[in-house]
């Protein structure tokens, strides 16, 4: 029998400082105006300098380069709080589901996991530049994904315009928004999330795992056409997208 891996102490929603240092901070500001900023982040507990020259003289492989906080979103604050509970029922989920401790929000700094960040910043991504009444159908359709889903779309998009002022509103940033804000949802999924769903359905037959039937899908938002120019290379291992039909819309690139 393989042993178990040792569960380590956690931070925040997920981030693991002792399985590695890279991970997604969420600065929320006091008060009631404000924006809220996410960093990708390549040091933890030590200044970038300092990890940077240690990663230099190590023989053990880091796997990204260590440099300085990368911003990778801005979104204001009123925005946030629109989605905020949602995305933190949902995480805190899946962490309890995997023996780890929930998180919270808070008015300072909040640490993620690099898979909860990801998928996060893709939601973000979504409404950053959305009508406010566009909001909550933005939340349902990035909760009808799988979290490999958002994953795959986090990649797409960060390769050509992950940078927070710079890839703002262009190319698969405005994709994004259309795809999640511009297609209908059959139903509302406030508080929950397809899996939790699913998986409930699973326990109800005897099942466990993923194995709800197709049909208890919400349907999946499309991405509009883009020029080819601007498609970025697919990441290596990455499995197809499985959105639905592409709809015939270019947004501004």
């Amino acid at each position: 029998m393989t042993p178990e891996r040792p569960k380590l102490e956690t931070v925040g929603f997920g981030f693991e400082p002792e399985g590695g240092a890279y991970h997604f901070v969420v600065t929320i500001p006091r008060g009631a105006d404000g924006v809220v900023l996410v960093e990708e982040h390549f040091a933890y507990g030590e200044s970038v300098e300092e990890a940077a020259k240690r990663a230099r003289f190590s023989d053990a492989q880091v796997g990204f380069e260590v440099r300085p906080p990368n911003p990778k979103v801005e979104l204001a604050l009123f925005k946030w709080q629109m989605v905020a509970e949602e995305v933190r029922v949902e995480f805190n989920r899946r962490l309890r589901g995997k023996g780890q401790k929930p998180g919270a929000w808070k008015s300072a700094e909040n640490r993620l996991s690099p898979y909860l960040g990801k998928e996060l910043i893709l939601l973000l991504w979504s409404i950053e530049e959305a009508n406010p009444a566009d909001v909550r159908q933005a939340l349902a359709n990035w909760q009808g994904l799988a979290p490999e889903e958002r994953w795959w779309l986090y990649a797409t998009i960060n390769a050509a315009t992950g940078h927070a002022s710079e890839g703002r509103g262009r190319g698969w940033r405005r994709a994004i928004q259309i795809a999640f804000t511009e297609n209908p949802v059959t139903e509302s999924l406030t508080g929950s999330s397809y899996y939790s769903r699913r998986s409930d359905s699973s326990v109800r037959n005897g099942k466990r795992g993923r194995t709800g039937s197709a049909a208890d899908k919400p349907a999946q938002p499309s991405l509009p056409d883009l020029d080819e120019e601007s498609t970025p290379a697919e990441t290596p291992g990455a499995p197809a997208l499985p959105l639905s039909e592409i709809e015939e819309k270019k947004p501004a690139l």
